[in-house]
């Protein structure tokens, strides 16, 4: 039977799936980055679920702490990788 934490398992694999489809087939780097964004919230979700142990059980939180650290480091490559791509069609379109 299918439970909860099975379904969340398999739609966090499901959606790093569709990132790294995505990361692969785009040729926007915009769009790639989005991509990349998505895969992560994939491995996110992928996360919690190994932290659940059970329903009278309480959860791991070394991948609690990893998701959290994961988000913010998500955020400023996110902020980073948009940056560098400004310049990047500033320099080109200055050329």
């Amino acid at each position: 039977m299918l439970t909860a934490h099975w379904l969340y398992g398999l739609s966090g694999c499901l959606i790093m799936a569709l990132g790294l489809r995505a990361v692969l087939l785009n040729d926007s780097l915009l769009q790639r980055i989005i991509a990349l964004n998505v895969m992560g919230t994939g491995v996110f979700m992928i996360l919690i679920t190994i932290a659940y142990r059970g329903p009278d059980a309480t959860p791991d939180p070394i991948p609690h702490a990893l998701v959290l650290t994961g988000i913010v480091v998500a955020v400023s490559a996110t902020a980073l990788a948009l940056t560098l791509i400004r310049r990047l069609t500033e320099e080109q379109d200055s050329d």
